[in-house]
């Protein structure tokens, strides 16, 4: 960047500060575009400067909307979000099944809303398995609200503190023929639906199914974010050469959406050799978007005979841990979930 231009823009690189910086006059700036909280000293902002730059999404905004003066860090209560801020919609998504999509989504969805976010979690799958995850029985779900049968309000199901769910199941097969007879503007049926609803939520978590359908195409309309969670296997690399692809078609109408993060799934050091190699991979082809691993752990996959989310089950196993450290890095707050 040069110089003239740096008169008119300020770069936000990171966030926090040391011991010293409560003597400062310090400013909190949040990206607008991924909500990531940059705290630095106004000083170091020039004088004539009216825009910023975010480092971690490369986003530009202008200044005015975005910054909170303050003295000192907040406390961690103080950083979560009020639902009058923007909601973030993050679907959870690859074309291929058995990837972790699903517990990822769950898990996701029960951390932030543990961390004190108020968050809605989707199930757009026939098979419903985020409501046996969640050990939830509502009365309804997605369908009703999509064919127009229910209010927003009638088919949401709170499961948890801060955490409600619109569940799927097979009645979707219903609504994805109801879609594809549209003549015009079928892609926009997820999105028109939650207009007013999403604006109750900090976060709005979209769990789609495997395979390439109408409903899944509606969910890249209407999110803003996509999490890929990966399994480290040959197929599942393949399918996600094949799902950017997909992506990048969906862009061309929905400038906003954008692929934020790449989870790898399952990653087992028993077999360091096979797994090094696929994050080896995943790092060369797809730094940008990669995230920390979630380790092979059996407790996730006993989790859902007891309706239990594995912060619940077992919140000192690794799955825990490392679902925890994934929310760290979406929210942006690295003090999340610290020992008190």
């Amino acid at each position: 960047m040069s110089s003239n231009e740096y008169q008119e823009e300020t770069v936000l690189s990171g966030s926090g500060s040391n011991g010293s910086s409560a003597k400062r006059s310090e400013m909190t700036i949040t990206c607008p575009h991924c909500q990531r909280e940059h705290t630095i000293d106004m000083a170091k902002i020039p004088q004539n400067a009216h825009r910023a730059r975010c480092k971690i999404c490369d986003s530009r905004f202008e200044l005015s909307d975005a910054v909170q003066t303050q003295e000192a860090f907040k406390p961690v209560e103080a950083t979560v979000p009020h639902a009058s801020k923007k909601t973030r919609s993050i679907g959870v998504a690859l074309t291929k099944g058995g990837v972790g999509k699903t517990t990822t989504s769950v898990n996701l969805a029960a951390g932030l809303a543990h961390a004190g976010y108020k968050v809605l979690i989707v199930d757009t799958d026939t098979q419903d398995q985020v409501r046996y995850m969640l050990g939830a029985k509502p009365k309804a779900g997605l369908s009703e609200l999509l064919s127009g049968d229910l209010l927003a309000e009638e088919a949401v199901h709170k499961a948890r503190e801060n955490l409600w769910l619109l569940s799927g199941g097979r009645s979707l097969a219903g609504v994805k023929r109801m879609i594809d007879r549209k003549d015009f503007g079928g892609e926009q049926t997820l999105s028109e639906a939650f207009k007013a609803l999403e604006k109750s939520y900090d976060f709005v978590i979209v769990d789609t199914s495997p395979g390439w359908d109408s409903l899944t195409v509606n969910v890249l309309f209407y999110v803003r974010e996509v999490l890929i969670p990966v399994s480290l296997e040959i197929m599942t690399l393949h399918g996600l050469v094949e799902f950017f692809r997909n992506v990048a078609a969906i862009k061309k109408y929905r400038e906003d959406l954008a692929i934020r993060y790449l989870v790898p799934t399952f990653l087992d050091m028993r077999v360091k050799k096979k797994a090094t190699k696929f994050m080896d991979k995943l790092e060369q082809h797809y730094a940008k978007y990669l995230c920390p691993p979630i380790r092979y752990n059996n407790i996730l996959s006993q989790t859902p005979m007891y309706g239990k989310t594995i912060y619940e089950y077992a919140p000192g196993s690794k799955g825990a841990k490392d679902y925890q450290e994934l929310i760290r890095n979406i929210t942006g707050n690295e003090r999340l979930f610290a020992q008190k």
